[in-house]
């Protein structure tokens, strides 16, 4: 095992693969220079993605991307989380469902046939979940991807023995900071950015078009009084429901206003 040069052994770092695109084990990789620092204070000793080398564990830190969508996928989270000191998630998939969380509203059954030659080879849940319905989570990263430089400080802090340092409030924070004139206001346009939390820099207003949700509501969103935006905008209430049910439909708060669409 590794010193980190004062005699202690370095942390173990473990990164777990659920159902996802791969793209938050990316932005680990894609940290670069901003990821020396912190690599020279842990190891790395499970990363699928990246290498060959895989130790078991127990782990000091699990880094999880991906939703639970399959019977031994829930099984195998259990193993993983008894593996792992502490736990984030990182990622839309891991802490809202994901895209694939769409499935959660209709007949997984259905698109089974549909999709595959063979459906009876085919073994999977109705619902895809984030993984705090499944085992306890210590912090939850937002993003689809997440923020790479985010990322770094939970793993800072982490190592520093404090609380990372991640907003919690709104992308329109981050357009005002930007010099981004308001979309919603100035042009009419259907924008989720006032009950979504901040981190992406505001990237779609930036290039004129509507917040689309990518790192999941805020803290405290008022997500209802967004909707009542949209609909004032003259959006229809399929329109509406559409704009809550994407990167992080399953989040409690986006899914009581896409639901509410279904009573209407």
């Amino acid at each position: 095992m590794s010193s980190n040069g004062n005699g202690k052994a370095r942390p173990k770092v473990a990164v777990f693969k659920f159902a996802s695109c791969d793209g938050c084990q990316l932005s680990l990789l894609d940290a670069e220079e901003h990821l020396l620092a912190v690599a020279a204070a842990v190891d790395i000793v499970y990363f699928p993605e990246a290498t060959r080398i895989m130790l078991k564990g127990p782990y000091d830190i699990g880094l999880v991307e991906g939703s639970i969508t399959t019977h031994h996928d829930a099984e195998r989270i259990q193993a993983v989380r008894r593996q792992c000191r502490t736990l984030v998630t990182i990622g839309a998939c891991a802490t809202s469902g994901g895209i694939q969380s769409l499935r959660n509203w209709r007949d997984v059954n259905e698109y089974v046939r549909c999709v595959y030659a063979r459906p009876d080879f085919i073994s999977t849940l109705k619902m895809s979940t984030p993984i705090a319905e499944h085992v306890p989570v210590d912090f939850e990263l937002r993003g689809c991807p997440i923020n790479k430089l985010q990322l770094v400080e939970v793993l800072s802090a982490l190592l520093a023995g404090r609380k990372p340092n991640i907003p919690t409030y709104s992308v329109c924070m981050e357009c005002k900071r930007t010099g981004n004139v308001c979309i919603a206001v100035a042009r009419g346009a259907a924008c989720l950015g006032p009950a979504v939390q901040a981190g992406c820099g505001a990237i779609c207003p930036s290039y004129g078009r509507g917040c689309y949700g990518c790192f999941g509501p805020m803290e405290s969103p008022n997500a209802g009084a967004v909707a009542e935006q949209m609909r004032r905008l003259g959006l229809t209430e399929g329109a509406i429901q559409r704009a809550f049910r994407s990167f992080s439909a399953w989040s409690w708060q986006f899914r009581q206003v896409s639901e509410e669409r279904d009573r209407k």
